[in-house]
């Protein structure tokens, strides 16, 4: 009974997981198709697992592979810019990459899906990361008061093939940047040296351009309250160079999505702007 209820709750996240990775939503559904065939005909497939949820991804990560689904997409079924993206990642990373970003898993709940060392699957998460930013290395903005933490940001954003055009430390050096040049990509701190509000300083560049954003804050507890929208993309200080080099990497993936929950997020912050602190 406990595995036919993770089946029945796992297969949507299971189909989407299958269409990001073939790039495909029918090559995905064929696959996934596949998997619960296999079960039916041997339910001890996952009977054995600790995680029957992790086992049902892992049979499916063996299936895709074996019938060489998971190498390549086909380009008309193909819907959105992510999924175009995505899809022109290598297949090993593609699957480790969505396994964490896209489903959540650990990293061990990861490898054991991919039947490899937590080594191997590092290795296969940098690499998405490398491809991704080779695919959307763009011009970076970053909004930080501290020196240190802005010089930091900087050699991680240039390391990953960016160009940092501007470094602000207030509200106004934030908007003089963005007026002197195309920006693709915004990090910024919530509080900035003037006592200005990063937050206002991005509504006011979302207002004039739809670029993603990624908020740096040593108090997410105050933006992540679960009582309404939420920025998309959010760094906890103090951050690793690993957590900004995939998280700036989803920002420019799923910008658009972004975009949308990123307005509405600061339509509800804007009365509490200058209440965090960095």
């Amino acid at each position: 009974m406990r595995i036919t209820s993770t089946v029945a709750t796992t297969l949507p996240t299971l189909r989407r997981y299958a269409r990001a990775v073939t790039g495909s939503q029918t090559t995905g559904d064929d696959l996934v198709a596949r998997v619960l065939e296999d079960l039916v005909a041997q339910p001890q497939i996952i009977q054995g697992e600790q995680s029957p949820k992790i086992g049902l991804y892992r049979q499916f990560l063996r299936v895709a592979n074996q019938a060489g689904g998971a190498n390549g997409a086909v380009a008309g079924d193909i819907q959105t810019a992510a999924d175009k993206r995505l899809s022109r990642l290598s297949p090993k990373p593609r699957q480790a990459y969505l396994l964490r970003a896209l489903e959540g898993f650990t990293a061990e709940e990861s490898a054991y899906a991919l039947d490899i060392d937590q080594g191997e699957f590092a290795r296969l998460v940098e690499r998405a990361n490398r491809e991704m930013i080779d695919q959307v290395a763009t011009d970076v903005l970053i909004i930080e008061d501290e020196p240190m933490i802005a010089l930091d940001l900087k050699d991680i954003m240039t390391s990953l093939g960016h160009r940092v055009t501007a470094i602000a430390r207030t509200h106004k050096e934030a908007l003089e940047a963005i007026s002197a040049g195309e920006v693709g990509l915004v990090l910024a701190d919530i509080q900035l040296a003037d006592g200005s509000s990063g937050i206002e300083a991005v509504n006011d560049i979302l207002n004039t351009t739809g670029v993603p954003i990624v908020f740096i804050t040593a108090f997410p507890e105050r933006l992540l309250t679960g009582e309404r929208p939420e920025p998309t993309f959010l760094i906890t200080k103090p951050f690793q160079p690993e957590n900004i080099k995939a998280i700036t990497s989803q920002a420019l993936f799923f910008d658009l999505k972004a975009r949308r929950r990123d307005a509405a997020a600061l339509r509800t912050l804007g009365g509490t702007a200058s209440a965090p602190t960095s």
